[in-house]
């Protein structure tokens, strides 16, 4: 008999790294991309999510969606096995080359089975020029 897992963490990152002894060790979490200027390509990240609590097996699906609701992109389906409520299950996904054409703010899905989990905001914005900088087109 199947029981639900809880979601213990959903955490985006630049990357993901196991140590030999099994330990995780996540690098660059953040909620918010900064870039100079649109579009742009995004080179890596990463979504790290951990199960417990739960038996049975379990398909694990991430969604990135554009402000609208449009789907940016969608993972590939996450199969996972817990033996019973003393287990856990850890994920991770790499997301490479995403495209962000203007500022705005992204949300990332979590779905068990089809369900959703979490939602996380993820904001992608534009950083004001440097002091002194020249707007282009423009003189100096």
């Amino acid at each position: 008999m199947n029981m639900i897992p809880d979601l213990q963490a959903a955490i985006v990152c630049d990357d993901v790294r196991q140590e030999r002894n099994g330990k995780f060790m996540l690098i660059g979490i953040f909620d918010r991309i900064n870039v100079a200027k649109f579009p742009v390509r995004y080179p890596r990240l990463c979504i790290y999510t951990r199960w417990a609590a739960g038996a049975g097996g379990f398909t694990q699906q991430t969604r990135i969606l554009r402000s609208d609701e449009s789907v940016l992109l969608e993972g590939r389906p996450i199969r996972f096995q817990l033996a019973d409520q003393a287990r856990s299950a850890t994920n991770v996904e790499n997301f490479l080359n995403l495209e962000f054409l203007a500022p705005e703010t992204h949300w990332i899905e979590i779905l068990l089975d089809g369900d959703l989990k979490i939602r996380l905001p993820l904001a992608v914005t534009q950083l004001p020029p440097p002091p002194g900088a020249v707007p282009p087109g423009g003189e100096e």
